[in-house]
């Protein structure tokens, strides 16, 4: 069915919203003040969810976007908003999603820390590939969809990354090899080094691997292989870790293949230094610091702590960590490589914690949860990429007598829905 519909508001998940006979009608592409020509493709009981076919009258936030395929490409959703209007939505769409499914009063929710970069700055970046009849392609998956939608620059991306385009387009493209290659990594580190990690689908990962010998000089990047898992990372070429400078007076911190970096580096410095500042430490304290990777806020915390213990389940991250901390001289700071959930039971039987600091996957963290509960620990910082398992996770806390301080978004990606958050909460 295809109906008139005018947009009142953004969703997660970055879509518009408009109502039809009071049911709500979730829109990609368009922008509060729209009035469009939309096709349901989807009807539930209490919503339903279509497709833009035509924009017939365009918001006067509506703007062009640059990037030629923005529209098809599923990396970003709101190009076609000025970033004045991208704040003002991802800081509304935060505050309402936190008072909707935890309760938290609205003054609790401090405004958005914007972005100093709009574009290029993405320091990581995973493109999908595949080979077609007209070609190798190199791109993102066009949204819902496996269908590669091939680019010739990312306007979002670094443009170091993006003059690595051309280059690997062309060299995958002509070997033997280029149908099974699905995706390609790159990263860049503060110091302006790009790494590239290719991966391969094929039987014989020996052969790729050295096929990729003569042609990696090409390449002005370290070049690596992943044949699976991140286990059977191989190097083909160049230095293993990419740095990246956190606190002040800095840190380097050194990242490898398979680790895990902030792609907003500017943006994660900003995110640091905030988590110092709430910490409020004065050199007495013991920090846990849940799913640590390689240090990115043990490190600065540990210079103002009396110790800091940093948990990852992924061991190439730890001895990151452990040799980020000898090469910066910080022997305070102590890293075990095992799951998050159970640590704080099992560290706290040895010495109290008086702060612990989070930064889970999307996923949340609801088991370590239910231990901070139990543990009573006096103060909890939670680093969220994702409001919905934020909003879930907070629940018990509130509900066990933690004090919701504040909760602050920081956009770290920008042209897109997705939302970086800091929450502090107090034991009461």
């Amino acid at each position: 069915m295809i109906t008139t519909l005018r947009i009142d508001s953004l969703a997660f998940g970055g879509r518009g919203v408009g109502r039809l006979e009071g049911k709500a009608v979730f829109v990609p592409g368009t922008a509060p003040g729209d009035l469009v020509r939309c096709r349901t493709v989807r009807e539930k009981k209490r919503f339903a969810e279509a497709e833009l076919v035509e924009v017939l009258e365009p918001s006067p936030h509506r703007h062009q976007p640059p990037c030629p395929v923005a529209h098809e490409c599923g990396g970003c959703q709101w190009q076609h908003l000025p970033y004045e209007q991208q704040l003002v939505w991802k800081e509304k769409i935060f505050r309402d999603l936190l008072m909707r499914q935890a309760g938290i009063a609205s003054d609790k929710v401090l405004s958005i820390v914007p972005s100093a970069k709009e574009w290029g700055y993405r320091s990581r970046v995973q493109f999908k590939c595949r080979m077609t009849e007209e070609g190798f392609v190199m791109g993102f998956y066009r949204a819902g969809s496996h269908y590669v939608v091939d680019i010739a620059r990312c306007p979002i991306t670094d443009e170091r990354l993006n003059a690595l385009l051309p280059v690997l387009r062309s060299l995958l493209g002509a070997s033997p090899f280029a149908s099974l290659i699905p995706q390609v990594d790159m990263a860049v580190g503060d110091d302006g080094r790009c790494r590239v990690v290719l991966h391969f689908i094929g039987s014989d990962p020996d052969a790729f691997h050295g096929w990729l010998k003569q042609p990696a000089h090409k390449v002005e990047a370290a070049l690596f292989v992943q044949s699976g898992r991140k286990e059977t990372l191989r190097q083909v070429y160049g230095e293993t870790d990419l740095h990246i400078q956190v606190a002040e007076p800095p840190l380097a911190l050194a990242y490898g293949p398979g680790g895990f970096a902030q792609i907003n580096l500017e943006q994660n410095r900003r995110l640091v230094m905030e988590v110092l500042a709430a910490a409020e430490l004065t050199g007495r304290e013991n920090v846990l610091d849940l799913f640590c990777g390689m240090g990115n806020f043990s490190l600065p915390l540990a210079r103002r702590a009396a110790s800091v213990t940093g948990v990852e389940d992924f061991e190439p991250s730890i001895e990151k960590a452990r040799q980020n901390a000898r090469d910066n001289g910080i022997a305070n700071a102590h890293f075990l490589a095992r799951p998050a959930e159970g640590a704080l039971h099992d560290l706290s039987q040895k010495a109290p914690i008086d702060l612990v600091l989070l930064d889970p996957p999307r996923t949340g963290a609801y088991g370590v949860v239910k231990e901070l509960v139990a543990a009573v620990v006096p103060r909890i910082l939670y680093i969220s990429c994702d409001p919905s398992t934020l909003a879930r996770d907070l629940q018990p806390l509130i509900h066990q007598g933690y004090d919701l301080a504040w909760s602050r978004p920081f956009d770290l990606f920008p042209q897109t829905f997705h939302t970086e958050s800091l929450t502090l909460l107090l034991k009461e």
